[in-house]
């Protein structure tokens, strides 16, 4: 079931660097995540950092809102919001674009044209909830106390604020889309990626700290990256893998030779939605989290209020197990969901294809057969694929628990999927432009 890796090699390197379109995109991107990295430590004009940096350390939801923002959070800084609205407008209109038949038609029949007018949507849903969590991050800065600097113009200041997060969101999200479209790599996916490696040292630093001062934590941190370093391999196998299903092809004669009748086989991946699932689902429990978190800080009259606010944010709370069984449930919901969207995993529309060009799987009749025949192996594989995702997603922070390093939990398995599945993205896209151009250069000698 699994794909062999091959990863690249010094002669693939140099003919990464000589190809001129594949050199202009990559240096494209260095350029957009170099601008990316600037905006992040651009802080907001009249924000006690400091104040806000600590906060960040004591909390796990902040701290891991800003670890996906690459520290932009913790900072405060324009793009404080980093990529999230956009995730998260994202999720939202891929969702009800299920369950409204013009939206579904715009992204299964219009084509490019309707992938288009989706993206017009979604940026206008990014602005809005942009927009939204500005102004309920600029109230939770109103309430903490020494956050806001005493000397500014509270009225202009607020305004100023919210627009300036808001701009700074809707610049993330230009520059991530310019990524995909004129770079290597998904744009959303290799900003969080950048966010969690521009993180990597200070939990290092922090960890080396910590066990330093004990034997047992020395042995702790082995037995941890051991465990990280096998959850590396699973997740390459989960991301490579997949479920071959053999086609007969029909013969035809053409004069007196013939051509055709060679067997080949339809692709199911095993993991079809990559990283998506994983920060999709990250997106959907920290949005509430978030909120709660944001509302825990703020001064209540009514005591049984701010208690009950607490407890819920106690709850919700990255480390709690009613989020990591969320967080399972939830991956392994979005993990089918874009199974159920991905046009080259339709069974009707396989099965149409395959009666149309005469071909056909072994001892399976075409048609409604065939069709009932894939939606049984793409159910079986997504399920398998689902429930490895999620397991893999929860066993470093078990981990974590056991050993009792938590300093790593930050840069666990949602940061190792997501890391494994960036890196292998772009593998597999600097293999195919390569491929292309000597396909050219083949042709054009």
């Amino acid at each position: 079931m699994a794909q062999g890796i091959k990863m690249p090699t010094t002669d693939d390197l140099m003919s990464m660097w000589q190809a001129s379109g594949l050199k202009q995109k990559i240096i494209f991107t260095f350029i957009m995540i170099a601008a990316f990295r600037f905006g992040v430590q651009m802080p907001l004009f009249g924000i006690n950092n400091q104040v806000f940096a600590n906060l960040a350390a004591g909390n796990n939801i902040i701290g891991f809102l800003d670890l996906f923002s690459g520290g932009a959070l913790g900072k405060v800084s324009i793009f404080a919001l980093g990529i999230g609205p956009y995730i998260t407008a994202s999720i939202i209109i891929q969702l009800v674009s299920v369950v409204i038949p013009s939206l579904e038609k715009l992204q299964k029949e219009e084509g490019e044209a309707g992938r288009r007018k989706l993206s017009q949507y979604t940026r206008v849903f990014t602005v809005i909830l942009a927009a939204f969590q500005s102004l309920v991050f600029m109230l939770f800065m109103r309430h903490l106390p020494g956050a806001i600097q005493p000397d500014v113009n509270h009225l202009m200041f607020y305004v100023s604020s919210i627009a300036v997060l808001t701009a700074g969101s809707v610049l993330v999200m230009w520059i991530s889309e310019l990524i995909t479209e004129k770079g290597i790599g998904n744009g959303g996916s290799l900003i969080i990626f950048v966010g969690i490696i521009s993180g990597i040292p200070l939990y290092a630093s922090r960890t080396a700290e910590i066990v330093s001062k004990s034997t047992a934590m020395q042995l702790g941190l082995i037995a941890l990256l051991a465990i990280f370093f096998v959850t590396m391999i699973f997740i390459v196998i989960m991301q490579e893998a997949v479920r071959k299903v053999i086609i007969v092809n029909p013969k035809r004669q053409v004069g007196n030779k013939v051509y055709g009748g060679m067997n080949s086989f339809i692709p199911f991946k095993l993991n079809p939605g990559g990283v998506m699932p994983i920060i999709f689902a990250i997106a959907i429990l920290l949005f509430p989290s978030t909120i709660l978190s944001i509302v825990g800080q703020a001064n209540f009259n009514s005591i049984a209020v701010k208690n009950f606010v607490v407890k819920l944010t106690t709850i919700m709370s990255p480390d709690g197990i009613v989020y990591y069984a969320l967080y399972f449930g939830l991956i392994v919901a979005l993990t089918f969901f874009y199974a159920s969207i991905m046009p080259n995993m339709q069974p009707k529309d396989i099965a149409n294809n395959l009666k149309k060009y005469g071909s056909s799987i072994p001892g399976i009749k075409p048609g409604k057969p065939t069709a009932d025949a894939l939606d049984k192996i793409l159910s079986k594989t997504t399920f398998i694929g689902a429930m490895g995702l999620g397991i893999i997603a929860l066993v470093p922070s078990f981990a974590s628990y056991v050993t009792n390093i938590k300093t790593l939990q930050g840069i666990g398995a949602t940061s190792l999927i997501i890391m494994v599945g960036v890196a292998l993205d772009l593998i597999n896209q600097v293999r195919t432009h390569l491929l292309a151009r000597n396909y050219e250069t083949f042709l054009k000698e």
